[in-house]
């Protein structure tokens, strides 16, 4: 977890002067607090250095907003101003851990707080290369990041799957003992759901794998059941379910030794089996 101070900015260390692809999705979980949801707000640049905007065609756009009840990013052009926010009034009051989600394919964004998708931008007109996160909060608010993943998404998955046949995640968690999803899946779930509507070719088996503690019985009927979670969670995006089975391995097929915590971790997956 990394803590801010206010107006704090933090970039990730990387070799590339410029390392995003064009097509990628950055998320992260972000804790919001109970008051003043309006006033504590997360920025992402996606251009270098710390400055205001990034000059692009026509104008300047500004960093991308997260608030607790909703996002915004903003581009002034000589033919006026653009706006692109969403509040959800829902959320706005409801305090802990979100899950920022934000998808980039060429030129269109799409934004996420938890499963819900709040901005969806076709052209925003950006090419971005970098990315920083920088906090603002009023008072003695709490302001942290966690669980901050950058992957390369699109074609390359789709190759990886029909090269070898399946993918694997454990990107997609779970309440301890049970098959509730965590909100930081959505991600991951959203991320197949857009794969499988631009391939109809593909049909997955869902295989839930567990690690060893417990009844062995007790942790097939619970791989089963956080499998279906995931089939359901992917209908719910849209996709039909005719394309989709569900299986649970339990324990049954560890890829690392169960003696170890980082075993165990690598055990707790779900893989997506290509039919």
């Amino acid at each position: 977890m990394i803590k801010f101070d206010n107006n704090s900015i933090i970039a990730p260390l990387m070799e590339k002067e410029k390392y995003l692809p064009e097509v990628f999705t950055l998320e992260f979980d972000a804790y919001f607090n109970d008051v003043y949801h309006t006033y504590q707000t997360y920025s992402i640049r996606f251009f270098p250095g710390v400055g205001g905007a990034a000059d692009v065609k026509d104008g300047y756009l500004y960093p991308l907003v997260i608030r607790m009840n909703g996002a915004e990013i903003n581009k002034t052009e000589a033919a006026g101003n653009k706006s692109y926010e969403k509040h959800l009034e829902s959320n706005g009051k409801v305090p802990g851990w979100k899950h920022i989600a934000i998808s980039y394919n060429k030129r269109a964004m799409k934004v996420f707080i938890d499963e819900e998708r709040i901005l969806n931008i076709p052209n925003i007109e950006l090419d971005p290369s970098v990315f920083s996160i920088q906090s603002y909060t009023i008072g003695e608010m709490t302001s942290a990041i966690k669980n901050i993943r950058i992957a390369e998404g699109g074609k390359k998955l789709y190759d990886r799957i029909v090269a070898d046949g399946k993918f694997i995640t454990r990107g997609i968690t779970f309440d301890v003992n049970k098959s509730t999803l965590k909100p930081e899946s959505m991600g991951v779930i959203n991320e197949i759901a857009t794969l499988m509507k631009e391939h109809q070719d593909l049909k997955f088996s869902i295989e839930g794998h567990t690690d060893s503690d417990g009844e062995e019985s007790s942790n097939l009927k619970l791989s089963e059941q956080r499998a279906n979670a995931v089939r359901e969670a992917l209908i719910s995006f849209g996709v039909d379910g005719l394309r989709l089975q569900a299986k649970g391995l339990g324990e049954t097929v560890p890829v690392s030794n169960n003696s170890l915590p980082e075993g165990k971790a690598n055990n707790r997956r779900v893989e997506f089996v290509k039919i």
